[in-house]
């Protein structure tokens, strides 16, 4: 199919466009069309060299839109210039989101193997894409999905039944009938699919929404204050490379629960939450005799308030530091057991294949060398609470919080460190991707993070009041929970989606082979 542009190679810069400005912080106003014109473009193709190149075209264009804070964090946290910032973000453009190029090549494999024609081919294209979406690894797992819960559009309530990744592969696949409704726009049966399309988004929000509306009540509650200190990015790695600042972070803390307290006063409260390593130090029980660990027993012991903490623990086997999650009762005493994070973040907490090759340490001495905890294998237990831990961007695997659902969680906690990546575009995306897992379990779940965005959002979906950016904060929460949740139709069947687009890309597969053999007798 030929179009009107000058270059064919405008069309995939325009669905680099339409896809970066239709993710959070953007509303999806392209996601139903935006791989429309890579698509074009590909189909116009007779060398898989340009399929790939208009691939890595259009994932180049929407990362640098839809990721560019990835530049601030090479700044801040690895202290490199602006410039050099700047270069590791157009390399990070180039290769972060393969699942394109990938797409491109397997869906001309098959072309030219005679596998499909017309609509299927189409399809086809649609399938691999939203496949290798869902199936590539990615340094930031994200998808089209979040974007409608950020816009509040009631289709969201869907990841209930498939998932935040089930919802972005049909958001993928409605480029299918768009495209097709596309090249017939000058008859009556591009007119009749654009209504149908449009008709069937609509009965998916009403759904969305009687969803919501069938929610169970819930049958218990608790009160929790949420404490954000805003430690400096300087005052977090000094403390981390053991270099001070510990009684200057602790006290922070310390103050800025006290304001929470005394503003909150005449309100019963059952636990306050501290973010990601905000205790700086070791919490093991064995290191209970320190002077810091001596400070936060007083502290709690004289408010007679429990405390959930991020904080540094020491693995017994191999003797590293983690970064785990706390939970202390009103004496100060540590409750077994604790949490440690198990999803690292690569080249922060660890050096990818370091295991084998040792000199990368030597080259990158400044990286993190946390150990790795057992994964979501049991709960944090205060009181009567079942509560399922998860450390940062642990929250951006839906099976973590399956699993912890799965433990029978009441609610999820979730504790976070975003001050590495301004105020734009990550700390935004990193919420919803994290409050996502509430309405996919339906569970609350409670973040905390260093210096924003702190929330709260119930199992309806509801997002409660989000505290400021880059501010000392304190916020109190009344948080609705069943005691007894029931797990989802996504917890019974997490695969069923994929599962599905798999199978019927096997049907178009195999009807292509089966006609492609017809052909030749």
């Amino acid at each position: 199919m030929k179009i009107s542009l000058a270059s064919p190679w405008l069309l995939p810069i325009l669905s680099g466009i339409f896809i970066g400005t239709s993710y959070i912080p953007f509303p999806p106003w392209a996601s139903a069309f935006g791989f429309i014109p890579l698509w074009i473009f590909w189909e116009q193709q007779t060398r898989l060299k340009n399929v790939i190149l208009g691939g890595f075209v259009t994932i180049f264009v929407f990362t640098l839109i839809g990721f560019n804070w990835v530049t601030f964090l090479l700044h801040e946290f690895a202290h490199v210039p602006w410039v050099i910032a700047g270069l590791g973000m157009l390399l990070f453009a180039l290769f972060a989101h393969l699942f394109v190029p990938v797409a491109g090549i397997l869906w001309f494999i098959g072309r030219k193997q005679k596998l499909y024609t017309g609509w299927l081919s189409i399809f086809a294209m649609g399938l691999f894409t939203a496949l290798a979406l869902w199936a590539m690894p990615m340094l930031f797992k994200w998808n089209f999905g979040y974007t409608w819960y950020f816009a509040q559009i009631p289709v969201y309530h869907l990841a209930e039944y498939i998932g935040f990744s089930g919802l972005s592969m049909l958001t993928v696949l409605t480029n299918v009938p768009l495209y097709y409704a596309w090249q017939h726009r000058a008859d009556k049966k591009g007119r009749s699919i654009l209504v149908r399309v449009i008709m069937v988004f609509a009965l998916l929000n009403a759904f969305g929404l009687s969803i919501k509306a069938w929610q169970p009540k819930p049958d218990a509650s608790f009160n929790t204050l949420l404490v954000q200190a805003n430690i400096g990015n300087a005052e977090k790695m000094a403390a981390e490379l053991g270099r001070g600042f510990y009684q200057q972070i602790l006290h922070k803390y310390f103050a800025a629960t006290d304001k929470g307290l005394t503003k909150y006063a005449d309100q019963p409260i059952d636990f306050i939450l501290w973010s990601e390593t905000a205790f700086p130090s070791l919490l093991n029980p064995e290191y209970q005799e320190s002077y810091l660990y001596q400070q936060l027993i007083q502290y709690l012991n004289k408010r007679q308030v429990a405390l959930i903490t991020g904080a540094y623990g020491k693995d017994p086997d191999s003797g590293l530091i983690t970064n785990s999650l706390f939970v202390l009762d009103k004496k100060g005493q540590v409750q077994a057991p604790y949490y440690s994070k198990s999803i690292l973040l690569a080249f922060g907490e660890y050096i990818p294949g370091e295991e084998k090759f040792p000199v990368f340490r030597e080259w990158l001495p400044i990286v993190g060398q946390f150990g790795r905890g057992q994964g979501p294998t049991q709960l944090l237990a205060l009181e009567d609470y079942k509560i399922g831990p998860q450390i940062c961007y642990e929250s951006l695997y839906p099976d973590f919080s399956k699993s912890l659902a799965d433990l029978g969680a009441q609610f999820i906690v979730n504790v976070t460190n975003d001050s590495w990546y301004g105020t734009w575009q990550e700390p935004y995306q990193h919420m919803y991707m994290t409050l996502g897992r509430a309405i996919e379990t339906r569970r609350p779940l409670v973040r905390v993070t260093n210096t924003g965005i702190s929330t709260v959002v119930l199992a309806s979906g509801e997002v409660l009041q989000q505290s400021p950016m880059h501010q000392e904060w304190a916020g109190l929460y009344t948080v609705p929970y069943t005691r007894q949740p029931k797990a989802t139709f996504f917890q019974r069947y997490f695969t069923l989606m994929p599962s599905l687009l798999m199978g019927l890309l096997l049907l178009v597969l195999l009807n292509g082979l089966r006609l492609r053999i017809k052909q030749d007798d």
